[in-house]
């Protein structure tokens, strides 16, 4: 078989590892969160990761919370207004992680997810884990069954093609409010004044000075056709033009490309360009940031009911 599903079991959580045996591409997710911590290619006789991730588990562990290192977020995105929110009638104050006044970044960055399934063939090697939420947080009292499937293919002689899809399950005998998304952080190699990104929108969410939707749009075309990003810093969220047939974009450093394929679940592009300038946060979410109060692409799942979200990420590296 071309591909292979290694399981590392050592650490608290297990650590599995995709690798595509004849190209050298190869991706590791950790038990942990059911975070993407590395997707690496080989190029000029080394392998090259392009996400900043941990040195391990236990660093994790430690220390997820500080930037949200490819976090998954749900059931909620990036800021929630003070936490707090309406649904149903109902008042609901969230007992995540705060930054100052607001909660960030949902309630499962840091839970485990089980290995349910792997499979290994000739066309790609896939994990899939699974969280099961009791609705332990009186802000989010509703149940629900998260799976993550990680999966590895071709990507081209010189490439690799990592999709992740998410499912949402509500296990609440009644309807919830859900948005979801996913915070890598990519790295092309030396400072960000040395890339370039394209990707198809010309609008972006404006904001309050607390980063938190007006309910305003704002247009901003810099980066339709590709702009360097010398100088530029950016903490926005973008209306990705999902009538096109791909709502792609492109992140390019020399002769390392990467290509950020989302499908029509996640129509929105968070990105973030953190002080220390080596790596970028580009981040798919399905709706803008505090969906819950602003209701900008929030998404409302019947008891029952499942969600899919996905996309890919396709590194290559040119000749």
């Amino acid at each position: 078989m071309s591909f292979e599903v290694l399981i590392d079991r050592s650490a608290q959580y297990p650590v599995i590892t995709l690798r595509n045996k004849v190209s050298g591409a190869e991706a590791e997710v950790y038990g942990f969160g059911g975070l993407l911590n590395a997707f690496r290619l080989p190029v000029d006789g080394r392998l090259v990761n392009v996400i900043e991730g941990f040195t391990s588990v236990a660093d994790a562990i430690a220390n997820i919370t500080h930037g949200f290192k490819s976090a998954k977020l749900s059931p909620y995105v990036c800021r929630l207004h003070k936490g707090s929110y309406a649904f149903q009638d109902r008042s609901f104050k969230v007992n995540g992680f705060y930054m100052g006044d607001h909660a960030i970044h949902g309630l499962i960055y840091n839970q485990p997810f089980d290995i349910i399934q792997t499979n290994e063939d000739a066309t790609q090697a896939a994990v899939t884990l699974q969280y099961q939420y009791d609705g332990g947080d009186a802000g989010y009292p509703f149940p629900f069954t998260m799976q993550v499937q990680w999966k590895l293919s071709d990507g081209g002689s010189s490439g690799g093609r990592l999709t992740v899809v998410t499912s949402f399950t509500n296990r609440h005998h009644d309807v919830v409010p859900l948005s979801d998304g996913w915070h890598p952080y990519f790295t092309l190699g030396n400072n960000l004044d040395d890339y370039s990104l394209q990707f198809n929108s010309g609008m972006q969410v404006a904001f309050s000075k607390d980063l938190l939707p007006t309910g305003d749009t704002l247009p901003d075309e810099r980066f339709l056709y590709g702009a360097s990003l010398k100088g530029i810093e950016l903490d926005n969220c973008f209306l990705l033009d999902t009538s096109k047939a791909s709502s792609r974009c492109i992140l390019q450093n020399g002769r390392l490309r990467l290509t950020i394929e989302p499908n029509a679940s996640y129509p929105y592009l968070q990105i973030y360009t953190p002080p220390h300038r080596k790596s970028i946060a580009i981040e798919n979410l399905s709706s803008a940031p505090d969906a819950f109060n602003n209701g900008i692409g929030l998404i409302v799942v019947n008891s029952g009911e499942k969600k899919e979200f996905s996309t890919s990420y396709v590194l290559m590296a040119d000749a």
